[in-house]
């Protein structure tokens, strides 16, 4: 029998280093998955993972770039399965990762007859794509393959190879040495990349005479962690972490703010807003009202994507460059401040903010505090482990109250802020660090949305991984809960019954009919032991929590029209519990007199 094109396809990917792909099948992919079924006794043969929605495996895909500094593969049938990868891409493409999606095609010879789940895919992924092909011949495989690959694995972002159904059976062929071929090649290393002496110069003047140094990182620092602490010695600065640069750094090192924003600490806010001086590494950090006001800090901006710089704040010296690489060429020519009035300041507010978080954690609601959650669960977690989050309140307290310890990894859809990532972030956790174990933070809205189907992919797997521990912990509060405050804050409207309200679903024992195990608490008392039996257990878990939601997943700074705003919507009559709606308006009261 002929080598057929996907045949010639699938090898192809393996010389490009790729080992997983995950996917769902449908008739436009049949050929592709064939092939891999023919190669499956091969050594090097590439793991097929099949998820429950084609846009779970685009998320999947998306964590895997993440957690391995590898290329991330998801792959689609056409039509509807296409379209569902795109949520998926386009956190990859906000998160600046890279993934490449393969989607399956109308036969060729129908393209153009409106024929059934016949798109134009080109055009679909044109915006979250930096390079996207239909092939139309088997001699195009082999150069939209390797320029895909090569395109989001250099600019760390989407690839999408587009194969027609009939494309994909044909008898493969080479490309001729003749006019109208080209011949392509695999491999592609990244360059080092590091700013000229005399950039580099104005940039170690600005930050040497600078009083009160701030740094800001982002994901971009997560290979230059050892750097950027020698750079917090010598200028004696503090460092606070963008979302997605939570756990380049530990949160034991005593100058770490924590995660700055809406989602941040009081010390990170207070940090940037009081500084001088700026360095920022490694991130697209974007709340203006986070950063401080134009003129009252000079700013060093350190990134790989040219396209970032100075583009959140007016910067005095912009340095392209690699993080790790940029700094260790700067820190010769950083002078060793010996003022550290500024920095112990800093330390200071962080020991006073722990114990905020303490009092806020260990504070009575109806039946559980959701910030005690995850302030319960982080002392316990293995120096190993992984923790993804989802978007909405839960995410709050991943940011504030989970204290990362060095060696622990963390993630989640940072630009895109997405539903629904959590448990495919961790399933490809799991699938990319199998001995290591994972937690996954989830609001019950997540949960209906589409992480109780997943939960079937890990049914289906998980006895594969040399370590069962993935613990999904769901918040279970019957409330959109993040868009409700938002509604109160932002908005001075009380809580919009039809579209916050959610069904009270028992996620611990649908995972119980799954075959795995259930745990449900609503009682503060019983949750350390309940995060001890779930970071021991023989298989993965469910922690269902019941927890109140009207408890504040508040900023760290309150504006005083955020507080007429809440007010407003206690005027309009919201009927959140009384006892915690008022303790809100106290804190919330409290901190714009603070401001004021």
């Amino acid at each position: 029998m002929a080598r057929q094109t996907s045949d010639f396809f699938v090898e192809r990917l393996k010389a490009w280093g790729v080992t997983r792909i995950y996917g769902y099948s449908g008739d436009g992919i049949n050929g592709v998955l064939g092939a891999l079924q023919r190669d499956k006794g091969s050594p090097d043969a590439i793991e097929f993972i099949q998820v429950r929605h084609e846009e779970m495996a685009a998320f999947m895909a998306s964590a895997h770039a993440k957690f391995t500094g590898e290329l991330g593969v998801c792959l689609s049938t056409g039509g509807p399965g296409a379209t569902h990868l795109i949520t998926g891409l386009y956190d990859a493409k906000s998160d600046h990762v890279p993934v490449l999606a393969i989607a399956g095609q109308a036969e060729v010879t129908v393209r153009g007859a409106s024929y059934q789940q016949e798109l134009n895919l080109d055009r679909m992924f044109a915006d979250v794509a930096d390079y996207v092909q239909e092939v139309g011949a088997p001699a195009q495989v082999r150069h939209v393959t390797d320029r895909a690959i090569r395109v989001a694995t250099a600019r760390c972002g989407v690839g999408v190879v587009i194969l027609p159904k009939d494309v994909q059976d044909m008898p493969y062929e080479e490309p001729k040495q003749a006019h109208g071929f080209t011949r392509s090649g695999t491999g592609y290393s990244p360059p080092r990349v590091v700013p000229h002496d005399a950039d580099l110069a104005r940039a170690a003047a600005i930050l040497n005479e600078g009083q009160k140094v701030a740094i800001l990182i982002g994901a971009g620092a997560r290979g230059a962690a050892a750097e950027v602490e020698l750079a917090a010695e010598k200028l004696g600065a503090g460092v606070a972490k963008a979302l997605l640069g939570k756990d380049v750094l530990p949160d034991d090192l005593r100058f770490v703010t924590g995660a700055v924003g809406l989602l941040g600490t009081q010390p990170s806010s207070d940090m940037i807003q009081g500084c001088d001086t700026l360095l920022m590494i490694g991130t697209g950090f974007p709340w203006a009202e986070f950063l401080p006001p134009d003129g009252k800090a000079r700013a060093v901006q350190i990134d790989l994507a040219p396209e970032m710089l100075g583009l959140r704040y007016p910067v005095d010296v912009n340095l392209h460059g690699d993080a790790a690489d940029t700094l260790r060429a700067l820190l010769p020519l950083l002078d060793h401040k010996t003022d550290r009035d500024w920095q112990q300041g800093i330390v200071s507010n962080i020991e006073q903010w722990r114990d905020t978080l303490k009092g806020r954690a260990m504070a009575d609601a109806k039946p559980v505090n959701p910030q005690r959650v995850v302030y319960d669960m982080s002392p316990r977690l293995p120096d190993d482990a992984i923790v993804t989050s989802d978007s909405g309140s839960c995410c709050n307290w991943y940011a504030r109250d989970w204290q990362v310890k060095r060696g622990q990894r963390g993630s989640l859809s940072g630009g895109l802020a997405s539903m629904g990532a959590a448990v495919p972030y961790a399933i490809a956790a799991k699938f990319a660090h199998p001995t290591r174990p994972v937690v996954a933070l989830v609001g019950d809205g997540a949960m209906q949305m589409n992480n109780m189907a997943e939960l079937i992919t890990i049914q289906k797997y998980w006895q594969r991984w040399a370590d069962p521990r993935l613990v999904v912990c769901v918040f279970n509060n019957e409330d959109l809960n993040e868009v409700t405050w938002e509604q109160r804050i932002n908005e001075g409207n009380p809580r919009f019954d039809a579209s916050q309200s959610l069904p009270n679903v028992p996620y611990a024992r649908f995972a119980e009919l799954l075959g795995l195990t259930g745990i449900y608490v609503d009682d503060p008392s019983r949750l350390g032991d309940a995060w001890d039996r779930a970071l021991t257990a023989d298989r993965p878990v469910v922690l269902e929590v019941k927890t109140d939601p009207d408890v504040a997943p508040l900023p760290p700074h309150v504006t005083l029209q955020q507080a007429k705003g809440f007010l407003s919507s206690l005027a309009g009559g919201d009927r959140g519990g009384p006892g915690v709606m008022l303790e809100t308006a106290r804190q919330i009261i409290g901190g714009v007199r603070e401001r004021l």
